[in-house]
């Protein structure tokens, strides 16, 4: 079996799992009232979804390691894709039960979060200086040629791998916005790992089709929410996968949706702290950050501000794949 058939093998795998466990998983968190809380300060349209359950994450991350799974014989990366993602998406759920089951808002503490993320990413870190994948990156445009970063490649990484992470983590905002986004990323790296022959093309796969059965239901009006046991998996999958494939740079390109929500927010916190030393009285420059709420503000619906990012990173997976094509 060939890298592509094994890669239309795990989406339709992975497929047929999710659309079978999200039947079941709603109504369990329904039941053990895992419901979304709501903020009072967001959008107004927002308030009708308070109570929707969320950590639906846990259905698409079963398919995904399920049909990956299948495989992994032999197959070193792709092994340690599925573990950052499987890792990421661990951090998630325990930040998401500590909000939903001990009701206490803010989940994990900020420094634990980082702590763990931090040591995951360490691991991760080790397996690539160790795999023989090395310090070396792809630059795009350049006809294959490779920066070798030497020792500055372990903070390069760290900073690009918790970026991607938690700008992932804030584009998880509108119903299907995070998950469609991420489902044209992996399926960009999927058709560049079969294009270069490596073992994480069914890995990307299974991820893509775990995505399209989560859909189904998180689309809008959403069933069912992934929360951060989603969004950090997420994370993790885009980052690891990028790394794997000494493609990080591509992230700013393939991934530009997560890097401007992470970047408006930044924007947003930095001029109100600054303006509220200068002038006593914190402003803003958007109506409310991350930007896909300030389109919401401005009037845009919902459904239209998903499709305008779906529409935005479809064309920049294409620039990507310019970008890539003498690489292979």
């Amino acid at each position: 079996m060939n890298a592509l058939e094994q890669a239309v093998y795990a989406i339709l795998i992975s497929f047929v799992i999710g659309v079978i466990l999200c039947p079941i998983l709603i109504p369990i968190l329904h039941k053990m009232k895992f419901g979304q809380n709501v903020r009072d300060d967001g959008p107004q349209t927002h308030l009708q979804k308070q109570g929707t359950p969320t950590m639906g994450g846990i259905a698409f991350l079963i398919a995904f390691v399920v049909a990956s799974v299948f495989f992994l014989r032999d197959n070193a990366d792709g092994a340690a894709v599925v573990l950052m993602t499987l890792c990421y998406g661990l951090i998630g759920f325990l930040d998401d039960y500590i909000k939903v089951v001990k009701k206490r808002s803010l989940g994990l503490r900020a420094w634990q979060k980082l702590a763990l993320q931090l040591l995951v990413t360490a691991v991760f870190c080790f397996y690539l200086l160790q795999s023989g994948i090395g310090t070396a990156i792809y630059i795009p445009f350049t006809n294959g040629a490779e920066w070798n970063l030497g020792i500055w490649f372990i903070p390069f990484l760290f900073v690009a791998v918790l970026g991607t992470v938690n700008g992932v983590n804030l584009t998880d905002g509108l119903d299907g916005l995070a998950g469609g986004v991420t489902l044209i990323v992996a399926a960009f790296f999927m058709i560049v790992s079969w294009a270069a022959g490596s073992a994480v093309s069914p890995v990307c796969g299974a991820i893509v089709g775990a995505l399209l059965a989560f859909l189904l239901f998180n689309s809008y009006p959403a069933k069912v929410f992934m929360g951060d046991t989603g969004s950090l998996a997420l994370g993790g999958f885009v980052a690891s996968t990028a790394f794997v494939l000494k493609m990080p740079i591509f992230i700013v390109i393939v991934g530009f949706i997560y890097l401007w929500e992470s970047i408006t927010v930044m924007l947003q916190v930095g001029w109100f702290k600054w303006t509220k030393r200068k002038y006593g009285e914190g402003r803003r420059l958007f109506r409310m950050a991350p930007f896909h709420h300030h389109l919401e503000q401005c009037g845009w619906r919902e459904t239209k501000v998903v499709t305008l990012f779906y529409v935005i990173t479809a064309l920049l997976c294409l620039i990507g794949f310019l970008g890539s094509k003498s690489m292979f």
